[in-house]
């Protein structure tokens, strides 16, 4: 049946609107609410929450920059949260930031960087300050204040590393670590690479702000009965991502989860004496620190590039509930101007489109249609481009829903399939990289919507003619989800003679589920796992393996792509 829902139960962060509220308005509309909300209810700057609640996560292993002292306003300003990311040219531009433990009161933050460790450059960075005030259920305010530096370094040679630190005009002196741009979009110039992607994947620790936050409330350590509930899933797979050393890492949306919305869990903020409100508190920017320190140790040397996905649409901020993300992440800014996390690179041969699914999605349609069809006027006139330069052999797009997937608690999303599928048809995109569900799938080469041929493990595509193959990839460290009932898990050394799923679905633009048979699903993997993308530029013809790695790294499915070069 179609429903009158914007946003399904537990789909989007929970911001502190009343949920009948909520479930009708988009996330443009709540924002206004909030700011509705926050003229009759102002908070002094006094009574803001302060610190990084990053400390009090990983003080206790000792590698936090921002132990001891560190959410007093007199402790030392340290920084800590490092990671990079590529500018919109990505042979030539790096884009460096991180967090600091407190607000700076005036000192200055700087990168120092050069082609040796000895440095000899330096670039005073943007500090930018990050306010949150979420409705609390006694009526008031719940307020926090976060600040992150950026600064951007351009005209940096191809694939060459940079070496960098961070300091402070009071004392700190960060480490050195280096990074590197992308390898130059040029025939003579390419040599083998390898990026890695997965998506929703949180963290395993809980913030410690604010106080009474217990394990399990805001981290992925929840897990249902048929986990084991000390295995840290999310910890595991950035092991491996780690081990794995790609050039560079695409995360398919669902990035912290700052709420527990979908968890089972329902913790409240409630100062001392009010009563827990439905619906209110949930909402937690504290989360943020958390996961910028969890992935610092591959994040700090390897550029990860986001898209945007449900979870990450955070209504207590402005820019259709991206102003958190743009005050913390850099995006390259090269896509449409309503979307920060739609963008485009390059690295070697491979173009690589984040898109934003939030903006076509039948499913959650908090943002569905807020860039009014620039996204996807855009898409399809990179897509063009990339596809006539005769140095680009393969096109790879990746956003958070699924066009294609089968599992039960979201399957495919036609409002993909109607906006972009006939895009990746035209234009021969190789490979599309998503998330949402919590599981491996992985499809035949399709085209038309139909399978083209099956493609099984070790199989070799030819995508000129045999289409495009689908994967889904959510497995980063969310609990997992199931297959629709029936349907059992289909990967290497346990293949079914017949992986069809007879009863999967499609959601409608009504908001509606149709029902549809899927013979285009041909691995199903439910465990936690990431992709590992191998490419081999070539002179005549190029080729790029994909392989399904589990959180353990043991290997479950290979596809290789090739493709004749053009002259």
């Amino acid at each position: 049946m179609p429903s009158n829902r914007l946003n399904p139960p537990g789909d989007i962060p929970d911001t502190g609107i009343p949920e009948p509220l909520a479930a009708t308005m988009t996330i443009a509309e709540q924002h206004e609410w909030h700011r509705a909300y926050l003229r009759r209810h102002s908070v002094s700057r006094r009574n803001f929450l302060r610190g990084t609640a990053a400390a009090a996560a990983v003080a206790a292993m000792g590698a936090s920059p921002f132990a001891g002292r560190a959410y007093a306003e007199d402790a030392r300003l340290t920084i800590g949260g490092r990671h990079v990311g590529f500018g919109a040219d990505a042979a030539s531009q790096l884009r460096f930031s991180a967090q600091l433990s407190r607000n700076p009161n005036g000192a200055k933050v700087f990168l120092d960087h050069g082609t040796t460790p000895a440095l000899g450059g330096s670039v005073e960075a943007e500090v930018r300050n990050l306010v949150t005030q979420i409705p609390s259920s006694d009526g008031g305010v719940l307020a926090a204040e976060q600040f992150y530096v950026h600064a951007p370094v351009d005209g940096l040679p191809g694939r060459m590393p940079h070496f960098y630190r961070w300091r402070t005009s009071d004392g700190f002196v960060g480490e050195v670590r280096t990074a590197a741009t992308a390898m130059p979009t040029m025939r003579n110039a390419v040599l083998p690479f390898r990026f890695t992607m997965m998506g929703d994947q949180g963290t395993d620790e809980a913030p410690g702000q604010p106080a009474g936050v217990a394990p399990g409330d805001y981290d992925d350590m929840y897990y249902k009965a048929d986990n084991e509930p000390t295995v840290r899933h999310a910890d595991n797979v950035m092991r491996q991502i780690v081990a794995a050393r790609p050039d560079f890492h695409v995360l398919a949306g669902d990035i912290a989860y700052a709420d527990p919305s979908g968890a089972g869990k329902s913790p409240q903020f409630v100062p001392s004496g009010g009563k827990a409100g439905s619906g209110f508190d949930k909402f937690n920017p504290y989360v943020w620190d958390v996961y910028l320190g969890a992935i610092e140790a591959s994040a700090s040397t390897t550029p990860w590039m986001f898209a945007t996905g449900n979870h990450d649409m955070e209504a207590a901020y402005d820019t259709n509930g991206y102003g958190g993300h743009l005050a913390r992440l850099d995006f390259p800014g090269n896509g449409p101007a309503a979307c920060p996390s739609a963008y485009s690179f390059t690295y070697g041969n491979v173009a690589v489109l984040s898109l934003d699914a939030n903006d076509i999605s039948y499913e959650i349609k908090a943002n569905t249609g807020y860039s009014g069809g620039a996204q996807t006027g855009w898409a399809e006139r990179t897509l063009a481009a990339y596809r006539a330069d005769p140095n680009i052999d393969f096109i790879v797009c990746f956003f958070h829903h699924c066009a294609y997937s089968t599992t039960e608690s979201h399957a495919s999303d036609g409002g993909l399939r109607d906006a972009w599928c006939g895009l990746f048809d035209r234009y021969q995109v190789d490979l599309v990289l998503q998330g949402h569900n919590h599981v491996f799938e992985r499809t035949d080469p399709i085209r038309a919507e139909r399978a083209t041929k099956v493609a099984g493990d070790n199989a070799i595509v030819y995508p000129e003619s045999d289409g495009t193959v689908y994967y889904t990839v959510g497995g980063g460290g969310r609990p997992r989800y199931e297959f629709q009932p029936g349907s059992k898990e289909t990967y290497r050394g346990h293949e079914l003679a017949d992986t069809t799923v007879p009863n999967s679905y499609v959601w409608t633009a009504d908001g509606g589920k149709q029902d549809e048979a899927a013979p285009w699903s041909r691995v199903r993997f439910r465990n936690y796992s990431f992709v590992r993308v191998d490419v081999r530029p070539g002179f005549f013809a190029s080729e790029m393996d994909v392989v399904a790695v589990d959180e353990y790294g043991r290997e479950f499915d290979k596809l290789t792509y090739r493709r004749a070069v053009r002259a």
